[in-house]
């Protein structure tokens, strides 16, 4: 019986892990964000840079409160030394000794230490490294949520793209198969010559092609996609957006008249986070000079006895009690702390020529992101109005086809037009929204739900 219970145990076990493995999701492309901005494992891990951050602070801020630690001790002397005593003390032949033995073979111990530091110039310093640590976590982990949230864009919208271009390519081999099918009918009834029917195999059979190329396509995008949100990669994910609103959504021209703050990039803030850490080191080694001080005060009890007595209340305890300051003051290093110093120095500046660098290199992302940005743009407006055209000239070559005005090769001409048309035009869709978000990351605009 006992048996059963547990084989019924790990079936429903089993299930269960097997349901959740294939769980199945829905989002729209802000839920699938938002859902990674807890999901993601950088995101995750991002999060607890940001713990280990606040720890350390508590760390520095506790290194200069006071610090009290006890020792407890129990020695039993197995064979008590002997110490030689000149003889003559005890009335004895000058020049020969007397052995004897002190203490007892017992002894006990109990201590406390109460140590504070009074003024030191490096825990100064450790406090605002501290809190600049912090800062920087904190910049960091806005920059991971800055790049999930880009990337479950990007991953989301080549979904959308493979699926329009699955849709496509089968719409595109269905029309060709009943072309193929009709054009061969005409051929065997003498009205076209073989040719037409081979063009159109040719065509068909590269549509094929690209349609199990785009399948495999897809599902690789959707795995991309789930990895970006944070699930397994085997997982059901359903897309509630499509790629046409998507576009229409993310059109906005005025976003390009956008007011620059080059202060509030992520890059940037981290420079600067680099550079206050740089100035933060150059103060410690310069503090290194400065004499410190720390005080401390010591209690203690000791316990002596020639059996093990300690716990009974005859025991005698003799107290004992400490207190006392120090003072280090640092003299001569030999160069050493100078050196340090100017090693420190320079790495400062090192990290204010980079911050200008940085400067100039966000600058110049911002205007390359708004550049592609309006391309995108521009290029989908264009697609747009070409697919119409290569619709039109298509369907005008199929008449013309029919009719036979129009050899095969002009057909095939027009239908590749067409084919690359679509493409294009669907591409086009997805480099407006990918450009907007990375042109939304570089500007740090989006409004990203906070993870702290």
């Amino acid at each position: 019986m006992n048996k059963l219970f547990i084989l019924i145990g790990f079936v429903f076990i089993s299930n269960f892990g097997f349901a959740q493995q294939n769980q199945t999701y829905k989002f729209t492309l802000e839920q699938a964000v938002n859902f990674a901005l807890d999901s993601n494992y950088t995101a995750i891990n991002a999060r607890r840079d940001i713990a280990i951050a606040i720890k350390r602070k508590w760390e520095t801020t506790a290194s200069g409160l006071p610090q009290l630690n006890a020792n407890v001790s129990y020695q039993n002397n197995l064979k008590i030394p002997t110490t030689l005593l000149p003889a003559e003390i005890i009335g004895g032949e000058p020049g020969t000794f007397v052995p004897v033995t002190f203490g007892t073979k017992e002894n006990a111990n109990l201590s406390a230490t109460l140590t504070q530091l009074i003024f030191d110039g490096s825990y100064l310093v450790g406090l605002q490294a501290a809190k600049t640590f912090l800062e920087y976590s904190g910049n960091a982990d806005e920059k991971v949520q800055l790049e999930v949230r880009k990337g479950v864009i990007n991953a989301y919208g080549s979904v959308l793209l493979s699926e329009e271009l699955v849709a496509i390519f089968e719409l595109n081999k269905s029309n060709l198969e009943k072309n193929l099918i009709e054009t061969k009918a005409i051929y065997e009834n003498g009205f076209t010559e073989e040719e037409s029917v081979e063009q159109l195999e040719i065509t068909l059979l590269n549509i094929e092609t690209q349609l199990k190329n785009s399948r495999r396509t897809l599902v690789i995008a959707q795995q991309m996609l789930n990895l970006a949100i944070g699930v397994d990669v085997e997982s059901d994910v359903e897309l509630l957006d499509n790629l046409d609103s998507l576009t229409q959504e993310n059109i906005n021209l005025s976003f390009l008249e956008e007011n620059i703050n080059i202060e509030d990039n992520i890059d940037y803030k981290i420079a600067t986070n680099f550079t206050e850490q740089r100035l933060l080191e150059l103060k410690l080694e310069k503090s290194y000079s400065i004499p410190n001080l720390s005080a401390f005060i010591n209690y203690g009890t000791q316990g002596n006895s020639d059996t093990f007595t300690f716990f009974n209340s005859e025991q005698i305890w003799y107290q004992s009690s400490t207190f006392g300051v120090n003072m280090n003051i640092p003299i001569i290093s030999s160069g050493l702390r100078r050196a340090r110093t100017q090693q420190a120095k320079i790495a400062l500046e090192q990290a204010e020529t980079n911050l200008t660098e940085t400067y100039q290199n966000v600058l110049l992302e911002i205007n390359t992101s708004k550049n592609n940005y309006q391309f995108a743009i521009e290029n989908y407006n264009d697609n747009k109005k070409n697919l119409n055209l290569s619709e039109r000239i298509e369907k005008k070559n199929q008449v013309k086809f029919t009719e036979g005005l129009a050899t095969s090769f002009d057909l095939r001409l027009a239908q590749i037009q067409l084919y690359t048309a679509q493409q294009a035009y669907f591409e086009s869709m997805l480099r407006v929204i990918t450009t907007k978000a990375a042109l939304e990351t570089v500007l740090n605009t989006p409004q990203l739900r906070s993870s702290n």
